[in-house]
């Protein structure tokens, strides 16, 4: 049993792009496609697939690299933990270096970037910051 699975997913991605693997296999759950969707939409992976069926779904991530062969999501850091829970209003949303990175941000309308959190004036749980 795994007691984070965000910090699990979040583990995966940054081994697999450390090494260079085309392809990252994760277990699916629904926070975890949308987040990556997310990241798929910001430009930190190529693409997202859903594979198998009810208890063996699993969600498969084309990782990106740019042309030297360095990965485009250089880091990632989780905000949020089980033990320490950190929630922010729209005014005091987080900026990951000077702007450039994205910070995901749990909030009522689903999970957003930092940016669009910031457009629509909504705060929530910040869950983890992404930097190319």
């Amino acid at each position: 049993m795994n007691s984070d699975p965000i910090s699990d997913f979040l583990t995966r991605l940054r081994n697999a792009s450390m090494v260079n693997k085309p392809t990252v296999e994760v277990p699916h759950s629904k926070f975890k496609l949308e987040l990556s969707k997310l990241l798929k939409s910001e430009g930190y992976i190529s693409d997202v697939k859903v594979e198998g069926e009810n208890s063996t779904k699993k969600i498969v991530i084309d990782l990106k690299y740019d042309e030297n062969g360095s990965p485009v999501m250089a880091g990632l850091n989780r905000l949020s933990k089980p033990g320490r829970r950190l929630y922010v209003g729209s005014d005091s949303l987080p900026r990951n270096n000077g702007g450039l990175g994205t910070v995901v941000v749990s909030t009522s309308r689903g999970l957003l970037p930092d940016s669009e959190a910031r457009k629509r004036k909504l705060g929530g749980e910040l869950i983890c910051e992404v930097w190319s």
